[in-house]
């Protein structure tokens, strides 16, 4: 219970409750030590009762409702017949995610791969920078976006 403390902490912990509960301590532990041992009486005979009314054995780790349906309720057959749906499903949306997954990929290079579209009169002449823009006389470039509107 105590085992991330150190034993100077555990130290301060006892003179603070010296300081706090004074002469009264040993009192304020025994009554601590009572109020434990009756809970743990109270948690033994809850899961006696539910026990003796279910007809099985339950402990207290069976009392989370996925272990008690695992080990109680439902059979391993029964359990793999539950599951046999959900399994064919995930598997499904498996191989969804994976076929997007790899059109994805092949869109994403397919892009990388393409070459810029040229106009005609950078195409040819070469293009060493000086002054032969698309302002400069000599045709306009083309419209690339004339279909999208």
């Amino acid at each position: 219970m105590f085992e991330n403390l150190d034993a100077w902490e555990v130290l301060v912990i006892l003179l603070l409750a010296l300081i706090v509960f004074g002469e009264k301590l040993p009192n304020v532990i025994s009554d601590g030590v009572r109020m434990l041992r009756n809970l743990r009486n109270m948690a033994r005979n809850a899961t006696g009762d539910l026990s003796k009314e279910l007809g099985t054995d339950i402990s207290l780790e069976d009392l989370n409702p996925k272990t008690f349906l695992r080990k109680h309720i439902l059979s391993e057959e029964e359990e793999a017949n539950l599951r046999k749906p959900l399994e064919g499903l995930l598997n499904d949306v498996k191989r969804d995610v994976q076929g997007i997954g790899d059109e994805l990929k092949s869109t994403a290079s397919n892009l990388d791969h393409r070459t810029p579209i040229q106009s005609a009169d950078s195409a040819g002449s070469g293009s060493t920078g000086t002054g032969s823009g698309p302002t400069d006389g000599g045709g306009s470039a083309p419209n690339r976006f004339a279909d999208a509107t």
